[in-house]
């Protein structure tokens, strides 16, 4: 049995999600010859970990607990009493340290899968040192593929130790469908994408004739937004997705290089209007200049759609016309979609459309892409 050991930073909504998949697919993995050992789970606060990290696991019982404690909004530190049946729990100060003492013992010795299923950039230091202990990377989190071009070049030093499919489209396979056409010498001279699945639903919903600050509370009360919508309508997620996709055709930009097109103005914005003021007051205002915005493009045979553009080396996030009878233009709903444009696919892009968020797709993302790395362990 080929076994891969898993340290896993971030258990929220993805990271739960994984820790339930790698339990449920035991039996899978047995079939294919793999057995993912859990050897750690952290939080921002803590990290359970067995005794000797060498030799045990972290149990299937242990991993259900983990998920119950985190689905309440608790701390693993309410994991402390388990300290005498093996496992160990490290607070605060400590856990920074601990996390790397793990990297260095297994990195050189058995391997290491580190797995980022945070939201945070306090992972990248950790993810760095990892690197250099030889461990392999897999990340949901986009911070850190985003960041500076110094910690970018340094994760991607050795492509097949990092996999990070997950943080563009959940689960689909925008990533691996684009290495494959890189790998095979064909340029990519053009990518399109709606890479928003709540702008994607706000878009596809403003043609039925909707404003759209009732487009916008309906999806916050369907969940499909963050807590605060102008996280989403700010349109930064896209362009983090979409400096990733750009970094991968290997052009040297930072974020601040990209032109991002946001729903609402400035004095809109967080720090200048409440939550509450914005649905209710704020957003009122921006109905009548997207309800112009749509009927213009409805008189051309177009809709409008919120996509990340990838031409030359340019990146622009922001509306876009395109045609009722496109890929793009049939969306509907929350799905995402990405149209690849190369020497191969030059009339006819590469179409790759799904359900692009979600916890559970995004977990199963980052399950599979644990599994690809299975043939660099023993």
């Amino acid at each position: 049995m080929k076994k891969i050991p898993v340290l896993l930073m971030g258990c929220g909504g993805v990271g739960r999600h994984l820790l339930q998949h790698i339990v449920s697919c035991r039996s899978l993995h047995a079939k294919m010859g793999v057995h993912i050992r859990v050897i750690g789970v952290c939080d921002s606060k803590s990290l359970v970990a067995p005794m000797d990290v060498l030799k045990e696991e972290l149990n299937d019982e242990l991993l259900s607990e983990v998920c119950l404690i985190k689905s309440t909004g608790s701390a693993l530190s309410k994991l402390g009493a388990l300290e005498k049946g093996g496992y160990r729990v490290v607070h605060d100060s400590e856990l920074s340290t601990e996390t790397e003492e793990i990297a260095k013992l297994l990195g050189k010795s058995t391997g290491l899968a580190v797995v980022d299923c945070s939201a945070s950039m306090e992972t990248i230091e950790i993810l760095m040192k990892a690197v250099d202990l030889g461990c392999c990377i897999v990340l949901a989190n986009k911070k850190p593929v985003t960041s500076t071009l110094e910690h970018y070049d340094k994760l991607a030093l050795h492509p097949r130790f990092i996999r990070h499919e997950s943080t563009v489209g959940a689960g689909l396979p925008v990533i691996a469908s684009l290495n494959r056409i890189i790998s095979s010498g064909d340029p990519v001279h053009r990518i399109v994408g709606s890479l928003s699945g709540t702008l994607g639903y706000v878009m596809s919903e403003l043609e039925d004739g909707k404003p759209l600050s009732q487009v916008v509370q309906a999806a916050k009360k369907l969940g499909y937004t963050e807590p605060d919508p102008r996280d989403d309508l700010g349109g930064m997620d896209v362009a983090r997705k979409g400096l990733i996709l750009a970094r991968l055709l290997g052009k040297r930009i930072i974020m601040d290089s990209i032109k991002i097109e946001s729903l609402y103005p400035e004095e809109m914005g967080p720090g200048l209007m409440s939550v509450d003021d914005f649905l209710h007051n704020g957003i009122v205002k921006l109905d009548q200049n997207i309800e112009e915005r749509v009927k213009k493009a409805s008189s051309k045979g177009c809709v409008l759609r919120y996509v990340c553009v990838i031409e030359g080396s340019s990146v622009q996030v922001g509306i876009r016309e395109v045609s009722k009878d496109s890929p793009l233009g049939r969306l509907r709903g929350s799905d995402n979609i990405v149209e690849i444009y190369s020497r191969c696919y030059k009339e006819q892009p590469l179409v790759i459309q799904g359900a692009g968020a979600g916890n559970d797709t995004t977990a199963a993302g980052v399950l599979a892409d644990i599994i690809d790395l299975q043939d660099l362990f023993h």
